[in-house]
């Protein structure tokens, strides 16, 4: 069995778009039509129900999604198998959002490099979508996310409280900043609640969906954005960024997604160094949070579009 026949055939009962299939494996939607009817020939029966409003599965297809996860699943274990370097017995994929790597995901690798030295570690990077993907499929053990998207064969549990905060690269900031502003996307949530709280910094001509990313870009302009408190601590305590006094914080949980038929033992250990490195982070972020008060009227920071009747 083709795994590409099969991972496209999981993409489109995900999506239940061949559009949209499409545009998450990067191929084009005839590759994918292609490939689903190739399939289909080869089971003898038909996998969806085309119509104008996208593609549902069929009787067939329910039945037999269970076993393409399974078929890829094993794949992938044995794929990650055979690659084990020699000197190592046993293997970890984790995979996160690019705003998820500094300060968090590479010190959990150094925890586990420490703790578990036979442990053949291998970093994925990518957006929700992608990793979810890679969650499902085995390619990944574990992803460091911050909307996670539940899957059969999935867990997930909150690791930390990321915390927003609003900074500037000039000294002394104030929130009339509005031409220099930039519109980081967060996410549906972070957009609703800023749009309520700073309309008028909520189209300021300027937006980025690159997350921390864009901390590059602020520091090297004299530009101002929300950003990670644990990511930007670095920046602040080097003079690179400054707070603005009175911004309001937004908090935004990050979560660990598991896969469930990972090794207990690998997962336990696994998880526990993670919630050490995290517990640090979540320090830095408390520390920010903590002078962002000291400068705020009233030593009060209030969290982005709650309001008294919320």
């Amino acid at each position: 069995m083709d795994i590409t026949l099969l991972k496209t055939f999981l993409e489109v009962a995900a999506t239940g778009s061949f559009v949209s299939a499409s545009e998450r494996l990067y191929v084009t939607q005839s590759a994918v039509s292609l490939r689903i009817q190739r399939l289909e020939d080869t089971l003898g029966k038909p996998m969806f129900t085309r119509s104008k409003a996208g593609a549902e599965l069929t009787n067939a297809g329910r039945e037999f999604e269970r076993y393409a996860l399974s078929i890829i699943r094993v794949w992938e274990e044995a794929r990650q198998q055979v690659a084990i370097p020699e000197g190592f017995t046993r293997s970890l994929t984790i995979g996160a959002q690019y705003s998820l790597w500094p300060r968090l995901g590479f010190r959990w690798i150094d925890a586990l490099r420490q703790d578990f030295p036979d442990l053949n570690i291998r970093a994925e990077l990518g957006m929700p979508d992608r990793l979810t993907r890679f969650l499902i499929e085995g390619i990944m053990h574990v992803g460091l996310l911050y909307m996670p998207q539940l899957r059969p064969g999935l867990m997930a549990e909150q690791i930390l409280e990321e915390e927003l905060v609003m900074v500037a690269s000039w000294p002394n900031p104030t929130m009339e900043i509005s031409d220099r502003y930039v519109f980081i996307d967060w996410g549906p949530e972070f957009v609703g609640a800023h749009a309520l709280a700073l309309p008028e910094l909520t189209n300021p001509g300027l937006t980025f969906s690159l997350g921390a990313m864009a901390a590059e870009y602020i520091v090297n302009r004299q530009a101002a954005a929300y950003l990670p408190a644990r990511y930007v601590k670095r920046y602040l305590d080097a003079g690179q960024l400054h707070l603005v006094p009175d911004a309001p914080r937004f908090p935004y949980p990050v979560w660990a997604v598991w896969r469930e038929d990972l090794d207990p033992a690998l997962r336990n250990g696994a998880a526990l160094a993670l919630q050490t490195v995290a517990t640090a982070a979540e320090a830095d972020g408390d520390a920010v949070i903590e002078k962002l008060r000291d400068i705020s009227e009233d030593g009060e920071v209030d969290i982005l579009g709650l309001t008294e009747d919320t």
